[in-house]
C-alpha cells in the first residue's frame, strides 16, 4: 500500500461518498474506486459497505481508519520537520471558514501567501464553527476562521479578530424600535430570527437566555446575516445579530442593544500550537490583512523557523499576542474592525482569490 491509497481511503470514509471523495482529492471517481479496491485486496478485507446509498465503513474499515489518519499525519510531519530547520515552505494548507459569509481579509491573506509561496496548494472549505474547531483538533484543517462564544479553545492557539455584543434588529413600527435598550425577557414575547446551532452567535444567545431563564421562540433560522435581516424586515421576527452585522441594515432595521447580555461573540482564527512553518507564515499574512500587525521576532531570526531557540521565541510572542485578555474590548475589532457583510458563499477550493477591500462575515 502507499500513502495515496490511504489518502483516498480517508477521503471516502469522511465524505461517505465516492464522488465527493474524488472531488476532494482531485481525481476521477473511477480512479478512487480502483485504488480502494487495490488496497482492499492487499489487506484481504473489504473496507466499505457499498450496498446502501451512503457508503459506510465495515468493521475492518473502522479498525483501519485511525491508523490511516495517523500514517498521513506522520508523513506530513516529515516535511514539516525538515521545513522547521530549513525554512522551506511547501506542501498543502487546509483552511476552514465559517459558512455562509464573505471574509475578504482572509481572502487577502490567502492571496498574499499564494503570491509568496506559489508551490503550496491551498484548500478552503466552509462549515459551521463547531465542526471547524473539531477539524483543527483532528488535524484535517490547519487553520480556521470561526465564530464562537469563547475567547480561547482548549488545546488550540486562538487569535481574536472581533469581540462584540449582540443586538435585536427590528423594522420601523415594531414595539421594540421605540425603546433605546431591550432585555432578553423583552425578546421572549416575540418570534426570533437567528442563526442555526453550531454558530458562535447562536451559542452566545442560547447561553444568555438559559442563564436568565428565558425560553426564546426561535421561529426562523438562516445561515447568512442578509437572510436574517430580510426576514426581520418583512415582519417575520426579531433578528438577533452582532452589532457590526446590524450596521449594514440601518436602512430597513433599527438595532437595539440587548442590555442583559454580558458575554460577547468572537470572530477568531484557531490553529494547533505545533503548527508548521506554512501555517505560521499564513497567520502572519492574516494579521496584516486584518490590520493587526505581526509580532516582532528575535533579531536575525528566520521568518519561518530555523532552530529551536527561534521557535521558542516566536511561541512566546504568539502567546502574548494571541492570548492576551487585554487584546481588545467588547464591540471593538482588535485593532480597528473592518465592516461586516455576509452574502451566501459557496465552498471554495485550491487557489486563493485576488485581494479585495476588507470585509468580514457571518459567525
Amino acid at each position: 500500500m502507499d500513502l495515496r491509497q490511504l489518502e483516498y481511503f480517508v477521503a471516502v470514509a469522511e465524505e461517505r461518498n465516492f464522488t465527493r471523495a474524488a472531488e476532494r482529492v482531485h481525481i476521477s471517481q473511477s480512479g478512487v474506486s480502483a485504488q480502494i479496491r487495490q488496497l482492499e485486496r492487499e489487506l484481504g478485507a473489504e473496507l466499505f459497505d457499498r450496498s446502501a446509498r451512503t457508503t459506510t465503513l465495515t468493521v475492518a474499515g473502522r479498525a483501519a481508519l485511525g491508523h490511516a489518519r495517523a500514517a498521513l499525519l506522520a508523513a506530513a510531519a516529515v516535511g514539516q520537520s525538515v521545513g522547521e530547520v530549513t525554512g522551506l515552505i511547501r506542501g498543502r494548507l487546509n483552511i476552514g471558514m465559517v459558512i455562509g459569509c464573505t471574509v475578504t481579509p482572509l481572502f487577502d491573506a490567502l492571496a498574499a501567501f499564494h503570491r509568496a509561496h506559489p508551490g503550496v496548494e491551498i484548500s478552503l472549505v466552509e462549515d459551521n464553527s463547531d465542526r471547524l474547531v473539531d477539524g483543527v483538533r483532528a488535524g484535517t484543517l490547519d487553520l480556521a476562521l470561526i465564530g464562537t462564544s469563547a475567547a480561547t479553545h482548549e488545546g488550540l492557539d486562538t487569535l481574536t479578530i472581533i469581540e462584540e455584543g449582540l443586538v435585536a434588529a427590528v423594522p420601523a413600527g415594531h414595539p421594540l424600535a421605540k425603546r433605546r435598550r431591550v432585555t432578553l425577557g423583552d425578546l421572549g414575547a416575540y418570534p426570533i430570527v437567528c442563526m442555526p446551532p453550531g454558530t458562535g452567535l447562536r451559542t452566545v444567545f442560547d447561553r444568555a437566555c438559559a442563564a436568565r431563564g428565558v425560553e426564546p421562540a426561535i421561529a426562523l433560522q438562516a445561515s447568512a446575516a442578509d437572510a436574517i435581516a430580510d426576514l426581520a424586515a418583512r415582519g417575520l421576527g426579531v433578528a438577533v445579530l452582532s452589532d457590526s452585522m446590524a450596521e449594514r441594515y440601518t436602512d430597513r432595521l433599527t438595532a437595539r442593544a440587548i442590555d442583559d447580555m454580558d458575554a460577547p461573540a468572537f470572530l477568531s482564527l484557531v490553529r494547533k500550537p505545533d503548527a508548521g512553518p506554512a501555517v505560521r507564515e499564513l497567520l502572519a499574512h492574516g494579521r496584516r490583512a486584518f490590520g493587526m500587525g505581526v509580532p516582532e521576532r528575535e533579531p536575525g531570526a528566520d521568518p519561518v523557523g530555523a532552530g529551536r531557540a527561534g521557535r521558542a521565541g516566536r511561541a512566546r510572542d504568539a502567546q502574548r499576542a494571541e492570548r492576551s485578555p487585554g487584546a481588545g474590548s467588547r464591540g471593538r475589532l482588535m485593532p480597528p474592525r473592518p465592516p461586516i457583510s455576509a452574502p451566501p458563499s459557496p465552498a471554495a477550493s485550491t487557489r486563493a482569490p485576488p485581494p479585495t477591500p476588507p470585509r468580514t462575515g457571518r459567525r
